[in-house]
């Protein structure tokens, strides 16, 4: 069984998807066998691989896995041979008033995971900007969460409040929950507040933080509009190889 991890930042648009997405890809490129788990109810996980989910054309998604009891295999999507997807959907954004009055809301994912984790080598869970019952069961589900920052002002606005979440659930729901790390993405090394915000996010994080840093480039942009990940579309770009970079860091933590 290998391991899960959460990419959780309750915080929007700091590169959650395209950093699931990319390094799901580098990951699946060095011969891992990878699940991506969009829980994410705005779907832009499967959008990046072209994969629309329409539930009004009963189309199932991860929705139905965590309310539906819909078995995970059944859901499972295959982007290429080493790399696989189970799909959100609009549906999923009622889970949380749903979920709410069930007993044992917060095992949902877990347990579906347990069903097809010994197929994968990792898996990753896309998680919503949110700290809700979505992402409670991302961090049950998981045995370590990966944290995405981006370089800007208010980089670090409500980590405290994230750390103290993952916290919870881990005394709470699941003591062997680790931050695994953090890795600052969209970084743009032209403005010197990107340098200055770099600087205070190593001193907050310390060891915890990555030494690889996602630059922007216009490939990891350009990407979902492919329908494919960025070593598809320009495996020579910076973005390519920041993500191959960060990838063999996790496969070092994960070992």
């Amino acid at each position: 069984m290998g391991n899960t991890y959460a990419i959780i930042n309750q915080k929007g648009g700091v590169g959650k998807t395209t950093s699931v997405a990319n390094i799901g890809a580098a990951l699946a490129n060095k011969g891992k066998k990878i699940l991506l788990i969009d829980i994410d109810p705005q779907a832009n996980l499967g959008s990046h691989y072209g994969i629309i989910i329409d539930e009004t054309k009963d189309m199932f998604s991860m929705y139905d896995v965590l309310c539906k009891e819909f078995p995970l295999k059944d859901l499972i999507v295959e982007i290429n041979d080493n790399l696989h997807l189970a799909p959100s959907g609009i549906y999923l954004s009622g889970a949380e008033l749903e979920l709410a009055a069930t007993i044992g809301r917060e095992f949902k994912l877990k347990n579906a995971i347990k069903t097809i984790s010994n197929t994968y080598d990792i898996i990753f869970i896309d998680c919503p900007p949110s700290l809700g019952v979505l992402t409670q069961n991302a961090l049950v589900a998981s045995t370590g969460a990966i944290i995405p920052v981006q370089s800007e002002y208010l980089a670090l606005n409500g980590v405290d409040q994230l750390l103290t979440t993952i916290g919870i659930v881990r005394d709470s729901y699941n003591p062997s929950l680790l931050v695994t790390g953090a890795f600052i993405s969209m970084f743009n090394s032209k403005r010197r507040l990107d340098k200055s915000v770099a600087e205070s996010l190593k001193e907050y994080f310390g060891e915890v933080l990555f030494k690889t840093i996602i630059r922007e480039n216009v490939t990891l942009a350009e990407a979902p509009a492919q329908g494919t990940s960025v070593y598809e579309l320009d495996s020579n770009s910076n973005g390519a190889a920041d993500y191959n970079s960060l990838a063999d860091e996790i496969i070092e933590r994960d070992m």
